[in-house]
């Protein structure tokens, strides 16, 4: 076993799921990560998907959230790296052993979430990548957490597995809405219409969470430990205000100054360094989004 793969007792959340797996090899520390939201999707993910899941993760970070998913390709890659751009914790859950790394191209990312939290799973270690894994894994990823969130996912999605897990292990659902054009969001829509929390902001998330988050202010979403990690995405009130107000779909300056009444002067400033920082990107003809990379 490598250095700092270990195995380790379940979590206190995980030991509560039907099915627990009897133990967990882990590589990393999971001992500090308790307040965990799964994020799941698309391994053929969009840029709207990547944008929006890399701003949420990142959001759930900077809140003290542990951002939980299953390290593949697009949705899940996204998520981790959103969690870790907003300086939090990440769980990787993999559907192969740890000396088996997958996908390849994510063996960094597995070292990076290693050191900001943990990579684990519950088959052996040279345990090959084997379609059948994955929808095996998917119950502690739903089952470590206190809720999931789907970003994109067709009707036939791995993802949709998650969220059915999730509910029948009495866990929140969450469902980002996307394009109904979009055949990528089909089965998302599809959640919403079963009764998922629709989710545009970190913050419905932790409306919909608070109680078992931050118990002693159960009905005060104004708590102190709330604004002090808001604080912590380093961002100006004002440009806060932009930034929600901003989505990977590009909004022209004049309407998004009606959106937020703020005065295009002061708007264009503004937008200058949201995009000098990297997390704003202008397109022709005076269109803002959120940086999609």
């Amino acid at each position: 076993m490598g250095k700092g793969q270990k195995h380790t007792p379940n979590p206190a959340l995980l030991r509560h799921i039907p099915d627990p797996p009897p133990f967990l090899y882990v590589y990393g520390n999971l001992h500090a990560t308790q307040k965990n939201i799964a994020v799941v999707g698309s391994r053929n993910a969009t840029g709207y998907g990547i944008s929006i899941t890399k701003k949420i993760c990142a959001d759930l970070a900077a809140l003290k959230l542990t951002v939980v998913s299953g390290m593949a390709r697009g949705i899940d890659t996204a998520a981790h790296e959103g969690a870790l751009a907003g300086k939090g914790m990440t769980i990787a859950v993999l559907g192969s052993g740890l000396e088996n790394i997958y996908p390849a191209e994510n063996r960094k990312l597995f070292h990076t979430i290693s050191e900001n939290g943990a990579v684990v799973s519950e088959f052996s270690l040279k345990t090959e990548p084997d379609a059948r894994n994955f929808p095996v894994r998917n119950r502690i990823i739903s089952g470590i957490s206190l809720g999931t969130v789907v970003v994109e996912a067709t009707k036939n999605s791995g993802s949709l597995i998650t969220a059915r897990l999730a509910a029948e292990q009495n866990r929140e659902v969450f469902a980002i809405p996307g394009s109904i054009q979009s055949f990528k969001s089909t089965g998302t829509h599809t959640l919403i219409k079963q009764g998922a929390k629709l989710v545009e902001h970190a913050q419905d998330i932790m409306e919909e969470l608070a109680h078992q988050i931050y118990p002693h202010h159960t009905h005060n979403f104004d708590a102190p430990e709330i604004h002090d990690a808001i604080n912590e995405l380093s961002l100006s009130p004002d440009e806060s205000k932009v930034f929600n107000a901003l989505e990977p779909y590009p909004i022209h300056i004049d309407d998004l100054a009606r959106k937020i009444s703020m005065e295009s002067n002061k708007l264009s400033g503004i937008l200058l360094h949201l995009e000098l920082k990297g997390i704003v990107q202008q397109s022709p003809g005076k269109l803002f989004s959120l940086e999609s990379k």
